[in-house]
């Protein structure tokens, strides 16, 4: 009874005495977490961003080509444009007061709500100055307009003084701003020399007709130890491509060149102007990229919209890209394989933006998406279109991470072996006794009669073989899946034991030496290609370190009574017959239909034996890794034009057709 007769006596003591309304500025300083997102270092140099955007937008709009940023002693901060200066006549509204002291005195009141004084700005809920104003232990406020000077002090968001008039002034104008964060609010916290030059410099770039003159207290540097100018004129006439070029510095690039540019957005229904974009990107190689976005000047570190226009050109470009050229693996590319490795920084100049929050970290106007990609499409696809080899280039790279993310999800969804399991192997490998794998080879051959011939030529003790049905799936030209869904190259992945793509361990490779062993005509030189192609593409780690191979069968068997010889070709058998027999003599001459009609001894003497056989190392150098990639790209891809192409510039020079 006493607790339901104390709530009672509680609910009839709230009353209208008891509703709180809130004045002026007040509601700021009572809860400073809703306008600048707390009190921390960040809510601290959100101020200094506020003021800095403020005159960004006069730069942005065409009336400033100057901004001055001056750290002093204290903790006071100082931005200065070269702008139109804020009005500084009565209010028709409030005509006791100036037009500056509304804007720094209330919220929501400025110059960006009707878009007539700004086409686009940063500042568009008409807070941030009269934010700073109330969270600042001193502001004060200098307007040099039509050569006249104006004062005014502010303390918590309330003037000390009046406007005060500074007298005439020549070749002057514009709107200087003086400020120290109140300490009530913010403590002992204090700004950052390196975090506001960063501000300054990140502006400079994204706007190219601003320059901003930067200048702090040098004791404030903290005695040479931090790198921060004591003073430095930002200005980048190169905009985004100078600031990436500055932050991506000597990261290893998968192309030459960047995409870099701006473009005017489309127009509105009624034809008016809707904005514009500029825009660099790069794609890194070993190397995790970045995006960084802005709006009208304005960090949007939780990126939005105009992101997702970016995101939808280049994913859509690119896969068309893939079409036009006939390669069917471009359409297994998401997002995540382009973004992963890009680094770009994109900014857009929109006309009335939609932010979430006072901060602005997010854009959400939802008709910038689509803005964006129909700009950058269109850029994006003539881009493609004017460097078709550095395009292709490009396409492959992505669809290189597309397969590997596909690895990836594969080795993730199959359950693990248990570590007490024996290795799986190929029931058609004849392995070999030996542990060792420094001493052991494995013969890769082709079909079952090569393979049972190889298999009794061989020593059980050091050589392995893997007879491989017919020709391999050909990797260049294949997508992913039917990579990974074919048993060949499947059975040969588990002969060899490293694994391939992330899961690729030159550690547990089974074999020293993996010779590529195929009849010494057309067919097998095919053969012999496909499987190079498979190395190359998929374990270029074995070619990189020596341990692929091709073995040289014989094509011929010259025989003369008990005397046999063997030569490689038509030239090699002209050549023993000439040396290995008398003149006149009559021999026999016997061509090898392939390694599945040679006796096994034969086979063991000319191929097989490391004392008298002869192998050829295959070899791909690293300086020549681009023109090795276009020659597989256009003998083994998927365009028949370039093969085609290939032929038509060699075919004058083929002395011997095997036919």
């Amino acid at each position: 009874m006493t607790d339901l007769f104390d709530q009672a006596k509680a609910s009839a003591a709230y009353s209208a005495k008891d509703i709180e309304v809130l004045e002026g500025l007040e509601p700021v300083r009572r809860r400073p977490g809703m306008y600048i997102g707390g009190t921390d270092e960040a809510a601290l140099h959100h101020l200094a961003a506020e003021i800095l955007d403020n005159a960004m937008d006069e730069a942005v709009a065409g009336h400033a080509s100057f901004i001055e940023v001056g750290l002093e002693a204290e903790n006071f901060l100082t931005i200065r444009d070269n702008g139109r200066g804020i009005p500084v006549d009565p209010h028709p509204k409030f005509r006791h007061l100036s037009a500056l002291e509304v804007i720094l005195t209330t919220l929501h009141s400025g110059g960006k709500f009707s878009g007539k004084a700004y086409a686009t700005s940063g500042g568009l809920h008409g807070v941030g100055s009269s934010v700073v104003n109330a969270l600042s232990e001193s502001f004060e406020v200098e307007v040099a307009r039509e050569r006249a000077l104006w004062r005014q002090s502010y303390a918590r968001g309330k003037p000390t003084t009046k406007l005060l008039s500074g007298g005439a002034v020549q070749n002057r104008r514009g709107t200087t701003i003086r400020f120290r964060p109140d300490r009530q609010i913010f403590g002992a916290l204090a700004f950052a020399p390196a975090r506001l030059y960063r501000l300054c410099r990140s502006k400079a770039y994204l706007y190219r007709g601003v320059q901003i003159r930067w200048a702090c207290d040098p004791a404030l540097l903290g005695g040479g130890k931090d790198e921060t100018p004591a003073e430095a004129v930002l200005h980048f006439p190169g905009g985004l491509r100078d600031s990436l070029e500055a932050d991506i510095g000597a990261a290893e690039r998968a192309l030459p060149q960047l995409w870099a540019g701006e473009a005017d957005l489309p127009a509105g229904p009624n034809g008016a102007p809707t904005g514009r974009v500029e825009w660099a990107a790069i794609w890194l190689d070993g190397a995790e990229g970045f995006l960084h976005s802005y709006c009208n000047t304005v960090p949007t570190a939780q990126g939005g919209t105009h992101e997702a226009g970016l995101r939808a050109a280049l994913l859509k470009g690119l896969r068309a890209w893939g079409e036009q050229r006939g390669n069917r693996r471009a359409a297994q590319v998401t997002i995540e394989d382009v973004l992963t490795p890009l680094a770009a920084k994109l900014s857009v100049f929109l006309r009335e933006p939609q932010f979430q929050g006072q901060t602005k970290e997010k854009l959400t106007s939802p008709e910038a998406s689509r803005l964006v990609e129909t700009a950058l499409r269109d850029r994006f696809d003539h881009w493609l279109a004017g460097d078709p080899a550095q395009a292709d280039n490009l396409l492959a790279f992505v669809i290189e991470r597309a397969e590997e993310r596909l690895r990836r999800k594969e080795a993730r969804d199959t359950p693990r072996k248990s570590a007490t399991r024996r290795l799986r192997l190929p029931g058609k490998l004849a392995d070999c006794a030996s542990e060792n794998a420094a001493r052991t080879e494995l013969f890769l051959v082709e079909g079952d009669s090569a393979g049972g011939s190889a298999k009794q030529a061989r020593n059980r003790e050091t050589q392995a073989v893997l007879p491989l049905r017919g020709k391999i799936l050909n990797v260049a030209s294949a997508s992913a899946d039917k990579l990974r869904q074919n048993q060949e190259l499947k059975d040969l992945i588990e002969a060899l034991g490293c694994g391939v793509g992330e899961r690729f361990d030159r550690a547990r490779l089974r074999y020293g030496r993996v010779i590529i062993m195929t009849d010494a005509d057309v067919d097998g030189a095919h053969i012999a290609s496909l499987l190079m192609t498979f190395f190359y593409r998929e374990l270029p780690e074995l070619i990189r370190h020596g341990h692929v191979y091709l073995a040289q069968p014989p094509l011929y068997r010259l025989t003369q009574g008990a005397k046999s010889v063997y030569a490689m070709n038509d030239a090699d058998r002209e050549r023993q017959m000439k040396a290995a027999f008398k003149p006149g003599a009559k021999i026999e001459i016997s061509r090898f239909k392939g390694l599945g009609e040679m006796p096994p001894s034969a086979l063991k003497e000319t191929t097989m034996d490391p004392g008298k056989r002869t192998l050829l190392k295959v070899v791909a150098l690293a300086e020549e890794r681009a023109h090795t990639d276009e020659v597989v790209e256009s003998l083994m891809g998927r365009r028949p034009e370039l093969r085609f192409q290939f032929i038509q510039d060699r075919a004058r020079t083929v002395e011997d057709v095997d036919v």
